[in-house]
Order: structure tokens, then sequence, then C-alpha cells
């Protein structure tokens, strides 16, 4: 889930700033890893229900709450995205009103799979230590609170790339400024 939700899906949103080839390619690229990262996230859950438990059981913890929404916002926006940008159908000016939001719901379902991750470190750390009845400064803990603080941090980085100007509008800007001299 970390791997396909974190890593595979910030690596597909970063595609736009850091891969130099056509815009196209880069809309092929970014759906193409968003759909591995889907999958994966697909592939989890799967494993998880197919546990002795049951799916009920499942449930129970804001990790598993916010995993279902997670999922279920990050496939509603793979299929709005497939269908809105790489459809040849749509009208550029129905892909431009759309653009905002697709960007504003990835970055959110980006934020959702950390948090839920951080859950879910939580989660597993606390039946750790309940379960040892012993010190809470045990080595499972200094690895949970690292990974923890790497994924904040890595998420952090992600959606400033995201959101920041792109370097052609500085570019601009300096050109601009030099032709007016």
């Amino acid at each position: 889930m970390v791997i396909g939700f974190i890593l595979i899906s910030g690596e597909a949103i970063l595609v736009h700033r850091w891969l130099p080839v056509s815009r196209n390619l880069k809309k092929g690229v970014h759906l193409w890893l968003q759909g591995v990262a889907l999958g994966c996230g697909v592939f989890g859950i799967w494993t998880k229900f197919h546990g002795q438990q049951g799916i009920v059981a499942n449930f129970l913890s804001l990790h598993s709450w916010m995993g279902l929404i997670c999922i279920s916002l990050f496939g509603a926006q793979w299929l709005m995205g497939f269908l809105s940008f790489w459809h040849r159908g749509e009208m550029r000016t129905t892909r431009a009103k759309v653009l905002p939001w697709h960007i504003f719901l990835g970055l959110y379902t980006y934020g959702l799979a950390v948090i839920t991750a951080e859950t879910g470190l939580l989660e597993k750390l606390t039946f750790l230590q309940s379960r040892r009845n012993g010190s809470k400064h045990c080595p499972e803990s200094m690895i949970v609170n690292g990974l923890g603080l790497g994924l904040v941090l890595l998420c952090g980085i992600v959606i400033l790339t995201a959101v920041s100007p792109k370097y052609h509008v500085v570019q601009t800007k300096l050109a601009y400024s030099s032709d007016t001299k």
C-alpha cells in the first residue's frame, strides 16, 4: 500500500515536472503510473479481505475507514482523469474547467493516503506495545516513528513541488524584464 499509494503515486504526480518529453507522453506515463498505484492499492485491500477474520472485522478502526475512502477517491480520480484528459472526445474547455479539480482531488487523495499510512503505523505500534507490556521506547517504535516522519517529509516535498510555479514561468519573467531594459 505504501509503495503503491505513496511512492508510485508521488512519482506520477511529479511526472509533469521532471519528465522532459511531450505533453501527451507525460499524460500517458502519469496515467500508467497512477494505474499501477491503484492496482497496488486494490491488491492490498484484496489481501486484507481474504484474512480469516472476514470483511466486517477489518472495518473497526479509523485507519480502515480512511483507507476505504482513499481507495474509492483514488479510483474515481483515475477514472475521471482517464475520461476527461486521455479520452479525445472531451472538449478543450471542459478539460480546462476540470483540471483544477483534478489537481486538487489528486493532491487531497495523496495527502489522505499519507495520513492513512500514518494511522496504520500508529495502529500497528499500539498493537505491538500493548501485546508486549513493556517499554514504550522499543526498537519498533523508533522504526515506526522514523518511517512516519519520512512519509510526512515526502508528502510535503511532493505537494510543494506539484504546486510550485513551473520553471518556464520564471524564465518568461526574466525574459520580459530583460526586454524592458
